[in-house]
Order: structure tokens, then sequence, then C-alpha cells
């Protein structure tokens, strides 16, 4: 298809998506506590420290097992950084393990701990830290993919990076400037849907990276008036339902 006739496409399966006609379409985050507009900075961890264990697993049974961490009075420390930094790690290993948030005894609870310390040491909180951005996606790029890319750990790949942004700016209230410069996060359903629609052939499906398949998508949707990000969940939802419309 020529470039018209995709973004003509993309314009209806995003119509598609917004009135129901794609199906099944609640998303994991929709598993959340229903924050008050107050509660900010509960709300911003909520949909950051999950997000960095969310690889090679369930996204809606990690999201089920982060809301009941949170209303779990016991366990709900660990969505507080500066809770975090003063707590022992088996105290954070035991709560991030009780309904399973955490897989991994080490390596998920180190990522854990890792970002929650290194906001609370160099901002005090996520609050802050998106502060200290200006609300803006590329200042925070420069400071979690650059700057403190280590201590990030996931957070700051580029994949799980762009989505999570994506995720700040729906769920977590965040106003971001420059959104349209989120890249659309290419996983195996976005990529059967760059596929179907000829933004990438088959057999480029399987040698470009997942930034030259977002690059794709960048250079497509330029001046069309759709952020790339904004497709990523009616694409995922496409194809994960099977390509169909009801």
């Amino acid at each position: 298809m020529e470039n018209a006739e995709i973004i003509k496409a993309c314009r209806r399966i995003l119509d598609a998506y917004t009135s129901g006609k794609l199906g099944q379409t609640v998303m994991p985050e929709d598993t959340n506590p229903g924050f008050a507009i107050d509660l900010a900075e509960e709300r911003l961890s909520y949909f950051t420290l999950p997000m960095a264990l969310n690889y090679q697993r369930d996204s809606y049974k990690l999201w089920e097992a982060a809301l009941k961490t949170f209303d779990d009075s016991e366990t709900k420390f660990v969505f507080d950084v500066n809770a975090i930094n003063i707590k022992s790690e088996d105290e954070i290993r035991t709560a991030l393990m009780k309904y399973r948030v955490a897989l991994q005894p080490n390596k998920h609870v180190n990522t854990w701990r890792t970002i929650a310390n290194t906001v609370d040491e160099n901002w005090g909180s996520f609050e802050n830290l998106i502060g200290a951005t200006n609300n803006d996606f590329l200042q925070l790029k420069q400071l979690v993919q650059i700057e403190h890319k280590k201590g990030f750990p996931y957070l700051s790949g580029p994949k799980i990076f762009n989505y999570w942004s994506f995720i700040l700016s729906t769920y977590g209230g965040v106003q971001l400037k420059n959104r349209d410069k989120i890249d659309i996060a290419p996983d195996t359903h976005i990529t059967q849907c760059s596929v179907r629609l000829g933004v990438i052939s088959q057999e480029e499906s399987l040698t470009l990276s997942k930034e030259q398949i977002s690059s794709r998508w960048r250079d497509l949707l330029k001046g069309s008036g759709i952020d790339p990000i904004d497709m990523h969940s009616p694409l995922w939802f496409w194809s994960r339902n099977g390509f169909i419309f009801k």
C-alpha cells in the first residue's frame, strides 16, 4: 500500500479501537487502584516500578500482582522510594514475591531496588524526577537513557522506555511535551501489524531491528496528526484479536 492508504487504514483501526469494534481492549495497566488526583507520587510509582519487571511474562498477571501488592498494607511500602531505601533486601524480597510481582528473587528485586534508590537519591520522588524534565519527553529520555542509564535497568531500554512514556502520559497523569517523539514499541503484535499494513515486508520483519521498525512508523505518520505511540494499543489489540473488526 502507498503511505496515504496505510494512514487511512490506521485511522480505521483507531476508530474501531475507540468505538469498541476491535473486541476485548482492556489494557493490562487498566488493573490499577484508580488514583485520586492528589495522589500523583503513588500513581507515578505504581505505573513505573512494575514496568521494569515486564519482560518475558504475562502483562495481565503482572499488573494483577501489582494491584494486590499495592492494596496490602504489609507490602504497599515497595511503591514508596523513600521506604525502600531504608528497608532490608529481605524485607523487599518478601513483599515483592508475596503476590509474585517479582518472579526472580534476586534479579527482579535488584531491578526494583536499583530504580527506587536511583530516584530517591537523585530526586527524592518520581514527581521531582518528572519535574526536573519540565514534563518533556526528550529531557526524560536524556535523564533515563543516557545520564542515569545504569540506575534504570530495563526501564532505560528503547522498547520499554517508549512504552513507559506512553503509560505515563495515558495513566500517570503526565502531560508530556514532545509526545509525538515517543516511538511505537514493536513487540510481536506490532511487528505483525506492520507487515500486514505494508509498513515493512515479511522479510524485513526478520531482519530489521526494533529501532528500525519504529523509525518506519515515525516516518510514515509524520504530518498525519497521529502520534506513533497512539497506534500501539489499537494495533496490539487488532493483532491479538485476530485482525478482525466486530
